[in-house]
């Protein structure tokens, strides 16, 4: 008493789907078959790698998120204690002692901007390789 479903659910052709017998293996593959298959295996390569890139950029985006958020706060509380002791024991204002600080968290914060500038590791390294081997594969022919 097991039913059968009722759905058929039709498979893409591959490329390797040319037929069941013996003489499809004698038939050549047309230019649109090895072209349609070379664009599909280069989408999911891209998507493979996508997604890889992705799942790194949002944990390492969340990492350093949470590492800034730290960071702000601690150097805050420090900042402010640190300017009243200079303050109370050097005699100056704290106004001045304040503007001293933000003018050296300004030169620090461009040379972190001129740090931050220089470029990674390319994007989709595999891609890129494979694409390469595409177009000299292309252009011996």
């Amino acid at each position: 008493m097991n039913p059968e479903p009722d759905t058929d659910i039709p498979s893409q052709p591959q490329l390797s789907d040319r037929g069941a017998g013996p003489e499809s293996f004698n038939r050549p593959v047309t230019w649109r078959e090895a072209a349609l298959a070379l664009v599909t295996a280069r989408l999911s390569l891209i998507q493979i790698e996508s997604k890889g890139a992705a799942e790194n950029l949002a944990r390492r985006l969340l990492l350093w998120t949470v590492v800034g958020i730290c960071a702000f706060f601690t150097w805050a509380l420090i900042l402010a204690g640190g300017i009243a002791l200079i303050a109370e024991n050097s005699h100056y204002p704290w106004y001045w002692i304040a503007l001293v600080c933000a003018a050296v968290h300004l030169l620090i914060a461009l040379i972190v901007v001129v740090m931050a500038k220089k470029s990674g590791p390319p994007a989709f390294p595999v891609t890129r390789s494979e694409f390469q081997k595409d177009r000299e594969w292309i252009l011996k022919l």
